[in-house]
């Protein structure tokens, strides 16, 4: 083979090398630019939480936190939010559990906004609040699956589910379970659920909330895919206050 023959086909290598580099640089950067364009809480709702006396907010690195301004009740829920969703849009709905009982929620920023990205241990989040002597993990969607995962922990005492269900067995786990479905969710539907409900122990508490639709776990719009929902929500919070109170309260 001739020199130039060989310096051809260096050549040709450097140029696949470089077209490969360039072609693995704008896939990162586009993944990380369509999981930064989240689905934004709404604005109004989450302030009326912040100027809420009852409640106390705060933003760490990691996490949002309501607690009681009052007597905190010793129970705890560390919450993942859904896929792409603004972690603040689900505070004007988990607001209410707190006042109501006195538990800490603390809801996390998952990695890139996607929570099996996410592969911090749950004592991250619940360093966030000493003193909680008893544990829940939930989450919303997507969220909800990853919850499962860190449901088997010896720190966790029960589940919350908001419209998910998990891909892991728990059935044998012992824990506390309470998953609520909406009659008009579109994404996570009832019957989703109820195929999904033999990978939970078998006391489980199954709730469904008629009207109630997937973004109605929280307060960030329209999503797609989604049905429309029929209900407030101000009576989807008070809905799901409700049902949670079965296992956050005193």
């Amino acid at each position: 083979m001739t020199v130039p023959a060989r310096k051809g086909i260096a050549r040709r290598l450097r140029i696949g090398v470089v077209a490969v580099v360039v072609a693995v640089l704008l896939v990162a950067v586009g993944v990380l630019v369509w999981a930064n364009i989240v689905m934004q809480g709404d604005r109004d709702r989450a302030l009326e939480v912040w100027t809420n006396d009852a409640v106390e907010v705060t933003s760490t690195d990691h996490s949002v936190v309501i607690g009681p301004t009052g007597v905190a009740s010793g129970t705890g829920l560390v919450f993942i939010p859904g896929a792409k969703v603004d972690p603040y849009a689900y505070l004007y709905k988990l607001s209410e559990i707190v006042e109501r009982t006195g538990a800490t929620v603390v809801i996390t920023k998952p990695i890139l906004n996607l929570a099996f990205f996410d592969q911090r241990p749950l004592d991250t989040f619940t360093a966030d609040v000493p003193g909680v002597d008893r544990w829940f993990v939930g989450g919303h969607s997507l969220g909800g699956v990853r919850a499962c995962m860190l449901a088997d922990n010896p720190e966790v005492d029960g589940l919350i589910l908001f419209g998910s269900y998990c891909a892991n067995d728990l059935t044998g786990s012992g824990l506390d379970v309470l998953s609520i479905a909406g009659s008009r969710d579109g994404l996570s539907t009832p019957e989703k659920i109820a195929d999904a409900a033999g990978r939970l122990p078998a006391d489980a508490d199954f709730v469904e909330i008629q009207g109630l639709n997937h973004a109605g776990f929280g307060d960030y719009g329209v999503q797609p895919g989604d049905n429309t929902a029929t209900i407030s929500t101000e009576v989807e919070r008070d809905e799901i206050s409700d049902a949670l109170e079965t296992l956050l309260g005193p």
